[in-house]
């Protein structure tokens, strides 16, 4: 009965982003093996199917993305949400336009009007957070009232997490029905969502509502794992769509450079090429130009008059994050 009850505060700490595991709590690592079918005696299931139907729409395709990172524990700062930024690189790698992330509290009436706000707006929108077996997990209640629908038990949901639960060596017949109600709340979708099975060794699915927004745990690798197996699952962009992001490093300041960036700013702007300049940091000297735009050869001719303009170099990401690093930014 301890590993049971156990079982239930692991299940609590996997619906949040990286959740501090204080003692006697099992530690990160076997709680994300509740999730993660690891094990070579774990039971592996198969994928869904992807569904021949572009959930958009014939010829449409993901432009525009939308974040809603569910939690009080980010809002009161006893965690560091790292999904956001997760997603914010996945969507400028794929050519998808990262319009908003917000960060909201464990609150029905927030997550309602900000996944009504953002699938209105925008193509893919996902969720992170709250889909776990306690009272502040309700995600999936909200976006059920969001999407104007009741809420069912998924039954394959059921069966995996049931199969895994008991490949792990856990006692789950040996609940008491306060228990066995909370694990499966984990199962309790809105009906008429598509239950995503997107990788073999996960018994958690991604849940899609109105073909636009799904539905993320917070723990950050497993929202990794889980959006990478999704991709077959959406309509992305095409290679031609994918932006060019080009860096120049200069040794003026800010000041000096700004009434030329302006300048620039101005003349590209009809060409959509994003002009952007962030300080080196405390302590370093000097200014990062960023150049973003889905035409290469002339971001690349703009980076080059840059160079020139501001007495400056061609950079990597790579390489600034080295310097930051070694202590030289």
């Amino acid at each position: 009965m301890l590993a049971v009850r156990r079982l239930t505060g692991v299940f609590h700490h996997l619906s949040r982003s990286r959740r501090p595991f204080p003692n006697p709590t099992p530690n990160p690592v076997f709680a994300t093996l509740v999730f993660r079918m690891a094990s070579t005696t774990a039971p592996s299931n198969p994928v869904t199917p992807v569904p021949e139907k572009n959930p958009l729409g014939p010829g449409r395709y993901i432009e525009t993305a939308g974040a809603i990172i569910i939690g009080d524990e980010v809002l009161n700062g006893k965690i560091q949400d790292t999904n956001s930024h997760h997603f914010a690189t996945w969507c400028f790698e794929r050519g998808i336009e990262l319009k908003r992330i917000e960060v909201i509290a464990d609150d029905e009436e927030e997550i309602v009007e900000a996944a009504r706000r953002m699938t209105e707006k925008y193509d893919f929108v996902i969720t992170s957070g709250g889909i776990g077996p306690t009272h502040d997990d309700i995600t999936y209640q909200s976006l059920a009232k969001a999407f104007n629908t009741p809420l069912s038990h998924d039954a394959e949901t059921l069966r995996r997490m049931t199969e895994h639960a008991k490949a792990r060596g856990m006692d789950v017949e040996g609940q008491d029905a306060e228990q066995r109600e909370a694990r499966e709340r984990m199962a309790l979708f809105p009906v008429g969502g598509e239950v995503l099975f997107v990788d073999e060794k996960l018994w958690v699915p991604v849940v899609r509502l109105g073909g636009k927004l799904c539905i993320f745990p917070g723990i950050p690798s497993l929202l990794k794992q889980l959006l990478a197996g999704l991709e077959p699952f959406l309509p992305l962009p095409p290679a031609s769509a994918k932006a060019t992001r080009h860096l120049i490093e200069t040794a003026l300041p800010e000041s000096s450079i700004a009434p030329y960036l302006t300048e620039l700013h101005r003349r590209l702007r009809p060409e959509n090429i994003r002009v952007g300049s962030y300080p080196k940091g405390a302590g370093a000297v000097g200014v990062v130009v960023s150049l973003i735009g889905k035409n290469k050869e002339r971001v690349l001719e703009i980076g080059q008059e840059v160079v020139e303009k501001l007495q400056g170099k061609v950079v990597t990401q790579e390489e600034l994050d080295a310097a930051k690093a070694a202590g030289k930014d």
